[in-house]
């Protein structure tokens, strides 16, 4: 389950507008975060995650982040500034055992367009060309349909799908989206006969009876994902702060929990932005988060490429300056790759999140102030041709360095403790034994 949001420029304080989303997959999914130069391409077609699409003469440089056996990415940026996050969501049309992930469209529009519109309309196109489907899942079979936040730095969209059927909406000032279809009587595009189907299933009786949430929705599924009610909190977390949203204030709704003021992992729940995963009704967790802020010039984007972003630093990245060798983990543990250094010290966390959580976050927002100044300094100079890509390169190092200290530090700290839920704590053991961690 996932989290994506955006606030336009004339609802923020930063000149510019802002982009996140929490990717959560399944505890042992490392998620990579990498950067696709601009290519050109000799070959006729490109192999997505299970079919191969017609491939174009030249793609964008792209920054995404994706789970480490999928093509597709959950989110990302690409060098023009546009920016997209998908959704799971559950509707009453049958899923395809084949066809176009939500993720690889989203690789596939950053890929090949310049602006939200552009990627709106490529997006829907292959979706009605191709279909959507194949299992989502990692280790689970799992199938979903998608939607998207779709933004660059002067419009955003939220595209909601349903099989082959989609509606799309612009974004006016704040809008966040969740697993759970949100779009009801008011739209800007719609696929043809979108609601002459949902009179045909019986799902409405003419267009003054239709709702595209209601006609659509698999209310079993969406309930239980508990997405309604993520979404209705960041989106009211949005409006409350409409002209006053900044980084940090986004990094506060990111890295937030149901009930905050006691909150530990084994009391965690699916109504969390931060997910911690604790069982069968709590599968997923974070698996990375991303931030971006959408200038017309050059972006700034902050990855945390780890999980759980609550005890996570966020670090700057230039798409056009690249990224340090941080690992390319896998679903087993790697103590070479920082997000299983990182995973390894959440999971010790486990059993003691009261006694030094608050502790490394309090470290954590520290060094993100210090390196949000500096990251903001570099770029406008940048722009004004008064740094180089070696000086932007160098702030994301550090930046890396940093987390790579904090995980160590605390490593050497923390020991695993005991949990008095049963339940919590076998599913952890068995999580960890897939994962050859021992802990």
């Amino acid at each position: 389950m996932c989290d994506t949001l955006v606030a336009l420029r004339n609802s923020t304080k930063e000149n510019c507008s802002i982009f996140a989303k929490n990717s959560d997959r399944e505890p042992n999914e490392a998620q990579l975060v990498e950067i696709y130069p601009r290519l050109k391409h000799e070959a006729r077609t490109v192999k997505c995650t299970y079919i191969e699409v017609p491939q174009v003469k030249e793609t964008h440089t792209v920054l995404i982040c994706r789970p480490f056996w999928m093509w597709g990415a959950e989110m990302g940026v690409n060098e023009h500034g546009l920016v997209i996050g998908n959704e799971a969501v559950f509707t009453k049309e049958p899923y395809s055992k084949t066809g176009l992930t939500g993720m690889d469209m989203l690789r596939l529009a950053l890929e090949r367009c310049k602006s939200a519109e552009e990627a709106l309309d490529l997006i829907t196109g292959l979706l009605e060309k191709y279909g959507q489907g194949g299992n989502c899942g990692f280790t689970k079979e799992m199938y979903y349909h998608n939607s998207f936040i779709i933004a660059d730095p002067k419009e955003a969209w939220v595209l909601e799908t349903a099989g082959k059927y989609w509606v799309a909406k612009k974004v006016k000032n704040v809008r966040s989206i969740s697993n759970a279809l949100s779009i009801k009587r008011e739209w800007d595009k719609a696929s043809p006969r979108l609601i002459d189907h949902a009179v045909e299933k019986g799902w409405c009786r003419d267009d003054k009876d239709f709702s595209f949430a209601k006609c659509y929705s698999d209310l079993f599924y969406t309930f239980f994902a508990k997405g309604r009610i993520r979404q209705k909190y960041t989106q009211r977390k949005l409006e409350e702060k409409i002209g006053e949203i900044d980084f940090t204030y986004i990094k506060k709704i990111m890295r937030s929990h149901y009930t905050d003021l006691d909150y530990t992992p084994v009391r965690g729940s699916m109504k969390d932005i931060c997910m911690h995963a604790g069982g069968t009704t709590r599968p997923s967790q974070t698996a990375g988060s991303l931030i971006v802020l959408l200038y017309e010039d050059l972006q700034l984007s902050w990855v945390t490429a780890t999980s759980t972003p609550c005890i996570s630093l966020y670090k700057p990245v230039f798409i056009p300056a690249g990224i340090p060798d941080i690992g390319k983990p896998k679903g087993t543990y790697d103590p070479q790759s920082l997000w299983w250094k990182h995973e390894k010290l959440h999971r010790k966390l486990l059993s003691q999140y009261r006694t030094y959580a608050p502790e490394i976050r309090k470290e954590v927002e520290k060094l993100e102030r210090k390196l949000e100044k500096l990251a903001k300094e570099l770029r406008d100079k940048y722009v004004k041709g008064e740094a180089s890509l070696k000086e932007l390169f160098e702030v994301t190092n550090t930046a890396f360095d940093y987390a790579y200290k904090i995980i160590e530090k605390y490593d050497k700290i923390v020991e695993k403790g005991f949990i008095l839920n049963p339940f919590f704590n076998y599913y952890w053991r068995k999580v960890n034994k897939q994962a050859l961690l021992n802990i």
